[in-house]
């Protein structure tokens, strides 16, 4: 039996799925990457809200009892002294749904990512 996978048009479709109180943690999560990350691009990537700039930066996904946050294998790399208390794979952080997010955190790991990507840009363009 194959199961069809729900696709969603935008990063507000996305967030509409879950209930408010998932809502409104993954808008609060939204609007942090946002207003450290301005000149990104929001999009629909693997089926998750993404943030894209000079290309994926983060991805991000609510699950019944966690948000999943998708940095790559090299943000977790990165702060996995930090991460102790958080369930982890290589490029994935789990936070618990039941529990306030690490905004503190997260912001550091996304400008690692940003700060990655733009070093990677500009390689390419030498």
């Amino acid at each position: 039996m194959e199961i069809k996978k729900t696709t969603v048009p935008s990063i507000d479709a996305y967030i509409a799925l879950f209930p408010e109180s998932v809502q409104e943690m993954l808008q609060m999560l939204r609007q942090v990457i946002h207003d450290d990350v301005p000149d990104a691009t929001e999009k629909i990537s693997y089926q998750m809200p993404t943030f894209a700039l000079h290309g994926n930066l983060v991805h991000f996904a609510a699950y019944k009892k966690h948000i999943g946050f998708y940095p790559g294998a090299s943000g977790v790399a990165a702060f996995q002294q930090e991460l102790t208390s958080y369930k982890t794979s290589k490029g994935t952080i789990q936070f618990p749904i039941d529990q306030p997010l690490p905004f503190a955190l997260i912001r550091r790991i996304v400008s690692y990512r940003v700060n990655e990507n733009k070093k990677k840009a500009a390689k390419k363009e030498k």
